[in-house]
C-alpha cells in the first residue's frame, strides 16, 4: 500500500492484538502506568490531513459510481455535525478494582499525552502546528492520528504478511467497542473520549479498515474510480473524520457538506500524490496503484512499470497524473480558510510541503521508479512561514454552496 499515515504501534501488536487491556494499565499500588511505551522505531510521516473547501465539479455532482458512494459518507457526515452528537459517557474503569491512585481523568490524560508524544517525535512539522490548536481540539487530533497510523500498520508493516482478515474483523470489533465507551488499550481510550466529544461519524473509521482489506488481496486498479475510491478509504477518510475536531470559522459562509469536500480533496491528493512517489517501491512488491485503462491508453503495460525505465511514454503519462493530483489539491487550497483560525496552520503546512512532492518528481525528469521525491529541510523551513502567512488570513469564501444552516 502507498501509506498515507504515520505508523505507531509495533507489528506484533497487529497481529495477535494481544496488548494489554486498559484496565490492565491501571496500577495497583500506586505505581507508575505501563505497557504502553514501546512503539515501533520505524515510525514515519507522509500525509497531511484536514482542508476545507468544494469539490463541486468533483464530488458534489458525482460522475462516477465511486464518487457518489463517497458523497453519501460525505452528506451523513455533515449532517451529524449540525445535530450535533449528544454527549457519551466514556466508561474508562468499573467496578471495585479501580486504581486507588490514579483517577480516570490521569489516565485519559496520559493516554493522549503519548499520543502527542508520538505525533511530535514522528511528525515534527505537523505537531508544532496541532499547537496553536486549543489543548482540547490538540489532543483529539493527536488521537485521530494515531489510530489511523495503528490501522495503516495492520498491512503495511513489517509484520503484514501475517494479517489475516480475521484480524481486521477484531480490530473492527475493537473500533465498535471504543465507539460504545469500551476502549482496549490506552490509545483506544483517548480516541474514544475524543468521539463522545465531538460529533465523529464511525463510518469513515470503518471505510479505512476496507482499504485495508483491499489491501489484502487486491494489487491492480481497473480504472479511476476504483483508484479513487481506494484513495478515500485510505485517505480521505481521515479528513472526514478531522473536520468537526478542527472546527470550522464562525465566520464562514460555506456549507457543511462543502467543509467536508474539501476535507476529502486533500486526502484524495495526498493519496494520489504517495502512489505516483512511490511507483518503483510498490512495483517491487507487486502492486501497481496506476488506472490499468489509461495505462493501456499511453501505450503502458504491468511490464513496463516493473521494467522500470523512464521514456517519453512514461513521461507523458505522468504529466496526466500530476495534473489531475494538482487539481484535487487546488480544490482543497479554496476553502482552507473556512477552518477554525487555530486549525489553519498545520492544514496549509502539509498542504504547501506535499504538493512539493509533484515537484520533486517532475526535477528528477519523472524517474519515479529508482528516484524517491522528497522536500528538502531548506524547502520545508520556508514553507512554514508562508503557510503561517495563509493561516491568518480568513477573506471571502470562495465556495459557492449556500450558508450552513
Amino acid at each position: 500500500m502507498a501509506g498515507a499515515l504515520l505508523r505507531v504501534i509495533c507489528p506484533t501488536e497487529n497481529a495477535s492484538f494481544s496488548a494489554p487491556t486498559l484496565f490492565s494499565l491501571v496500577p495497583k499500588n500506586g505505581s507508575q502506568v505501563r505497557g504502553y511505551s514501546t512503539v515501533c522505531s520505524r515510525l514515519k510521516f507522509s500525509t497531511g490531513v484536514f482542508a476545507a473547501a468544494s469539490l463541486s465539479s468533483v464530488v458534489a455532482n458525482p460522475p462516477g459510481s465511486s464518487e457518489k458512494k463517497v458523497y453519501e459518507v460525505v452528506l451523513k457526515q455533515a449532517a451529524l455535525v449540525k445535530e450535533q452528537k449528544k454527549e457519551k459517557i466514556l466508561d474508562v474503569i468499573t467496578g471495585n478494582d479501580q486504581a486507588e491512585s490514579m483517577t480516570r481523568g490521569d489516565l485519559l490524560n496520559g493516554a493522549y499525552n503519548r499520543c502527542g508524544e508520538v505525533c511530535a517525535e514522528y511528525a515534527k512539522t505537523f505537531y508544532l502546528g496541532t499547537l496553536l490548536m486549543t489543548p482540547e481540539r490538540r489532543r483529539a487530533v493527536w488521537a485521530i492520528y494515531v489510530w489511523c497510523r495503528r490501522t495503516d500498520e495492520l498491512v503495511d508493516g513489517p509484520n503484514a504478511s501475517h494479517i489475516t482478515p480475521k484480524a481486521l474483523d477484531r480490530w473492527e470489533q475493537k473500533l465498535n467497542d471504543l465507539f460504545e465507551g469500551r476502549p482496549y488499550d490506552m490509545y483506544d481510550a483517548a480516541l474514544s473520549d475524543t468521539v463522545s466529544k465531538y460529533p465523529v461519524d464511525i463510518q469513515p473509521f470503518k471505510d479505512m479498515i476496507k482499504g485495508m482489506r483491499m489491501d489484502l488481496k487486491k494489487s491492480r486498479y481497473k480504472n479511476f474510480d476504483e483508484l479513487y475510491l481506494y484513495c478515500y478509504y485510505v485517505a480521505g477518510t481521515v479528513g472526514l473524520m478531522s473536520v468537526p475536531v478542527m472546527g470550522i470559522a464562525p465566520e464562514s459562509k460555506a456549507s457543511t457538506e462543502s467543509v467536508y469536500n474539501a476535507a476529502l480533496a486533500l486526502g484524495i491528493a495526498n493519496q494520489l500524490t504517495n502512489i505516483l512517489r512511490d511507483v518503483g517501491e510498490d512495483a517491487r512488491r507487486g502492486r501497481i496503484y496506476l488506472p490499468q485503462d489509461e495505462l493501456a491508453q499511453a501505450g503502458l503495460s504491468d511490464e513496463d512499470i516493473f521494467k522500470g525505465k523512464v521514456t517519453d511514454k512514461w513521461r507523458s503519462f505522468m504529466k496526466g497524473q500530476i495534473k489531475r493530483a494538482r487539481m484535487f489539491f487546488d480544490e482543497a487550497e479554496k476553502g482552507v480558510a473556512e477552518l477554525s483560525a487555530a486549525s489553519r496552520w498545520p492544514v496549509w503546512a502539509s498542504l504547501l510541503l506535499y504538493k512539493q512532492i509533484l515537484d520533486s518528481i517532475e526535477v528528477n525528469d519523472y524517474d519515479n521508479f529508482t528516484k524517491r521525491a522528497y522536500v528538502g529541510k531548506a524547502k520545508k523551513f520556508a514553507s512554514l512561514p508562508i503557510a503561517y502567512g495563509r493561516a491568518l488570513m480568513h477573506g471571502s469564501s470562495k465556495l459557492a454552496e449556500p450558508s450552513r444552516s
